[in-house]
């Protein structure tokens, strides 16, 4: 099972590039997409989706070309994009039981089985014979990642799954798409490093819609290594250090304020820093913007 991205670009004008030349491999398991809004993630998804054409180059799903057979990709693929409608007036339990339908599964009892058990699975049991249209954000993002899940798809996209999740039930969309992992691609598209460093074997930082890193978590962190330095300030301080040293990041622990540094170092009073995958994430978008400003 293996999806293969050649070359993929998505102009809107000659000087509008949403994506440009990406290639990626991915196999079984989850993969993370990760990057800020405006990234390209959103095309990118859109066109793994088979909802938006490429300008130029190919998607390989196994054996075949997804946009030349776009309808066989589908019957293996579950999609969650990152906004999506509803049916206001039916009911949880109607409207999933008709995209089982829509998805092959034509037997009643065993669409009633997998529907009944999804929505356990989502918790969302209690609430199955209430309209969609009284959905609170989250219980429709629930219902979203139910329906991406319900036919046992080969392929599965989530675009910002976590948005207007509290952490427990961050913490079970986390089980199912580990679970799903263990036997389908599962794509995760966001901007949130948590998600990708707690589900993700491998990934890929994507920025102005280009492939800025990729690889594994270790291998991404290893690759910043005693460059990686932190020190504590006082609030009061911080404009002052961000225009004297290279700062990637701030946040307050414990009600201190400190501020993350790249660089080989050692800065005055700092002490080096055992990277973490957020860390990668800022040190690699600084890199891409200093890479852009020089050029």
């Amino acid at each position: 099972m293996q999806l293969t991205i050649n070359n993929l670009t998505l102009k809107y004008s000659t000087e509008i590039h949403a994506l440009t030349e990406v290639n990626l491999s991915i196999g079984k398991g989850l993969y993370g997409l990760l990057g800020q809004n405006g990234a390209g993630k959103s095309s990118l998804m859109r066109i793994l989706a088979t909802l938006q054409e490429p300008t130029s180059g190919t998607v390989i799903f196994n054996d075949f070309n997804i946009h030349k057979d776009p309808i066989r990709f589908r019957q293996t693929l579950g999609y969650l994009p990152q906004e999506f409608g509803v049916y206001p007036t039916a009911t949880a339990h109607q409207l999933l039981a008709q995209i089982a339908d829509l998805k092959g599964i034509k037997d009643r009892s065993e669409r009633m089985d997998l529907v009944d058990n999804m929505l356990q699975r989502v918790n969302l049991w209690d609430v199955r014979q209430r309209s969609m249209g009284s959905f609170s954000g989250g219980m429709r993002q629930r219902f979203g990642i139910a329906q991406a899940l319900i036919a046992q798809p080969q392929v599965v996209i989530v675009d910002e799954p976590t948005a207007g999740l509290d952490p427990a039930e961050r913490n079970r969309l986390y089980d199912l798409l580990a679970e799903t992992g263990e036997k389908a691609i599962v794509i995760l598209s966001t901007h949130l490093v948590e998600d990708v460093s707690t589900l993700c074997k491998h990934l890929t930082i994507l920025g102005k819609g280009q492939i800025l890193a990729t690889g594994s978590p270790r291998q991404l962190k290893d690759s910043y290594r005693n460059r990686i330095w932190e020190k504590t300030i006082l609030r009061s301080e911080l404009d002052r250090y961000q225009q004297e040293l290279p700062i990637i990041s701030h946040q307050y622990v414990s009600g201190q304020l400190q501020i993350t540094l790249l660089g080989e170092g050692p800065f005055p009073s700092s002490r080096v820093k055992d990277p973490t995958l957020e860390d990668v994430y800022f040190a690699t978008l600084t890199n891409q913007r200093a890479f852009l400003a020089n050029a």
